[in-house]
């Protein structure tokens, strides 16, 4: 077998495990799973634009750059978050 044959097998044999663990897991597992992965997302993206706008807020006159930079860093924060939390170890 050649390498690009092995990666390939390791890669189905990875998808065919997570499927027959969510077919054991059922709904509960399901929803236990997608409301940890929001929250993964959703609480970095409101703190960076809390912490956006009170930084806006502390500037002189009206601006909204640091809400905006402040949520586009949660949202990479957050997706970053949910990209460690889906990949299985020694995963690279």
């Amino acid at each position: 077998m050649t390498g690009d044959d092995q990666h390939l097998r390791h890669q189905l044999e990875r998808q065919v495990r997570r499927l027959r663990a969510a077919r054991r897991a059922g709904l509960l597992g399901l929803l236990i799973t997608g409301g940890t992965a929001g929250l993964l997302l959703v609480v970095p993206l409101v703190l960076g634009a809390y912490l956006g706008r009170w930084l806006d807020e502390q500037s002189v006159g009206y601006s909204v750059r640091w809400t905006v930079n402040g949520i586009l860093l949660g949202l990479a924060v957050g997706a970053w978050n949910v990209w460690q939390f889906f990949r299985e170890p020694g995963d690279e």
